[in-house]
């Protein structure tokens, strides 16, 4: 299944059900650098033979940051990249954040693609056009709004992901469900894990699922000025708890999650609903506690970009399908991050 998206910032085009192999369809490899992680290149190196050069990062989100951005560009100058050069990130959400940043950057813009490699990436993190780096303690202060010109999706990578790591990507799922899609979320508490990868037909379809969501979101919203605001559900305390305990991604988004609906529930949420989120995250073996230092957390969260003098924009849950945003003030993010804390998962 293929289709394009006509964003106001580039046409993105598609490719689900589709094999790295396919690539051949849509560039020239002798045209193309391959930008990708430690990780992926040790399993699969041995498709990135023909290629103009296979640049290789560092594993992990620590490393998304200038550091890394000033070692690629400075590959790159190396293997004599122009304007021409198409950027392919092969990997999860770290690695397609630099490739899009950088690509929108180097001489000022050169063609680039994602196949990403982790349920994340593919269901999340390579849609949307959102291109970021870290700064210190500040997620994604540096990025660009510039779509790839394909994401292709080939399910295959997903063989070798670890056990953790289909957990981290479920929670964005489960994030989908929450925000727009009872009957997804329906779905997922009589399923888990072990369904999805058993049955590969239902992970591609889930994953086409979730990025028709975020295409629906982005398409009305691209810059972030309203609708796509939604898309932060469980990431504004997710972030300070990503940064200040050290957590995975889509681990502090579930604890986010649970932060945020605690929060609603002071703006009508039926607490039966939070009940019913923290069951689903065990299900997908995510966090639904964890010990933290409120102030520490604060002091992330006073940093975070939908600040305001006197609060943050935070996403609050009605019911499962039904969010809106609402700015909430910092005592009162104190008072809930501290009971959050205190009382855990009861």
């Amino acid at each position: 299944m293929q289709y394009s998206v006509s964003f106001p910032g580039g046409t993105a085009r598609y490719l689900f059900n589709s094999s790295f192999e396919q690539i051949h369809q849509w560039l020239a490899p002798a045209e193309c650098i391959i930008v990708t992680d430690s990780n992926v290149a040790a399993l699969y190196n041995h498709l990135f033979s023909g290629y103009k050069a296979v640049i290789t990062v560092p594993t992990g989100e620590v490393h998304k940051n200038f550091s890394t951005v000033l070692s690629v560009t400075q590959q790159l100058l190396e293997h004599k990249a122009h304007r021409k050069t198409f950027l392919l990130g092969v990997g999860g959400g770290m690695v397609t954040d630099i490739t899009g940043f950088i690509a929108s950057v180097y001489m000022r813009g050169v063609p680039f693609g994602y196949i990403p490699t982790s349920l994340l990436g593919m269901v999340d993190a390579s849609i949307g056009g959102k291109n970021g780096i870290n700064i210190g303690l500040q997620k994604n202060l540096l990025g660009t709004i510039s779509q790839p010109e394909f994401i292709l999706f080939d399910t295959h990578f997903l063989d070798t992901l670890p056990a953790s790591e289909w957990s981290n990507g479920f929670a964005e799922v489960i994030k989908y469900a929450c925000l727009f899609d009872v009957k997804l979320f329906d779905e997922l508490v009589e399923r888990d894990i072990q369904y999805y990868k058993n049955d590969s037909s239902a992970a591609s379809a889930l994953i086409a699922r979730c990025a028709d969501w975020k295409n629906k979101i982005v398409l009305a919203d691209e810059r972030e000025s309203g609708m796509r605001k939604l898309l932060n559900f469980g990431h504004t305390a997710g972030h300070a708890f990503e940064t200040v305990c050290l957590v995975p991604h889509g681990h502090a988004v579930a604890l986010g999650m649970l932060v945020a609906c605690r929060l609603s529930e002071q703006y009508g949420l039926d607490a039966g609903v939070t009940k019913r989120l923290s069951a689903v995250l065990r299900q997908y073996h995510l966090p639904v506690h964890i010990q933290a230092d409120t102030q520490q957390l604060m002091d992330v969260l006073h940093m975070d970009k939908k600040r305001s003098a006197t609060g943050i924009d935070f996403i609050i849950l009605k019911d499962i399908g039904k969010a809106e945003i609402q700015n909430v003030a910092f005592e009162t993010i104190r008072q809930v991050i501290q009971q959050f804390i205190n009382a855990g998962d009861h």
